[in-house]
């Protein structure tokens, strides 16, 4: 499967169904509450950290963001896709959202004290891995939190229509846990937690807490 173009894929997919998207998933997590779990033990560990920001990579209508900001963490979010952008600010007024890749994050090095990866990485190729979870390792600081959740299984598929019956172009990848767990670890990881489970978010959904190294640089 040619996955040349998958950036440019991905953005025109998700503006086109950015609006029907945020219907569908805005209440997901009233109904998943191991997922809650995980995002309140995330939000923990920053705040006894010391606080600091905390950037939601790939972040969609911001669901995610908003609720880490009720957690009491200073979230905001970025995302590839203009029009979940222009979602995201209209439904969250108060919070903020900002065009960007996690291809090229545009965050200062060791300046973030979390980072949150929700389903946002599905899209990604596997040979784009390393790169983007480099950038991850470089804006976290040191005994930084990382938070990913992904969809389970092996393999991939060409999601060609979704969210409302508009047309898509994007390929989802199925991961391991353990796939997951060894990039991060040569990335400059160590994971502390995972889960794999069946909710509202995934028909099997796997969920993964990380923390940056403090002896890479």
């Amino acid at each position: 499967m040619n996955t040349d173009n998958w950036l440019e894929d991905t953005r025109t997919s998700y503006d086109t169904v950015a609006d029907s998207y945020a219907d569908q998933v805005r209440n997901l997590l009233d109904k998943t509450p191991e997922e809650r779990a995980f995002l309140a033990l995330f939000a923990g560990l920053v705040r006894t950290n010391g606080g600091g920001p905390v950037a939601d990579v790939g972040c969609g209508p911001g669901r995610i963001a908003a609720h880490l900001c009720e957690l009491g963490v200073d979230a905001f979010g970025i995302d590839l896709s203009p029009g979940m952008i222009e979602v995201a600010r209209r439904d969250h007024p108060g919070l903020r959202f900002d065009l960007g890749s996690m291809t090229a994050l545009n965050l200062a090095d060791r300046s973030m004290a979390g980072l949150v990866a929700w389903y946002s990485l599905i899209h990604v190729p596997d040979d784009e891995m390393s790169s983007v979870l480099t950038h991850f390792q470089r804006v976290l600081r040191p005994g930084g939190p990382l938070l990913l959740s992904f969809h389970v299984g092996d393999g991939q598929e060409l999601k060609t229509q979704g969210y409302g019956g508009h047309p898509m172009k994007v390929c989802v990848h199925r991961r391991r846990p353990s796939q997951l767990a060894a990039w991060l670890n040569d990335a400059g990881f160590t994971v502390e937690t995972q889960r794999t489970l069946a909710s509202a978010e995934s028909r099997l959904g796997g969920l993964l807490l990380a923390r940056r190294r403090s002896d890479v640089p």
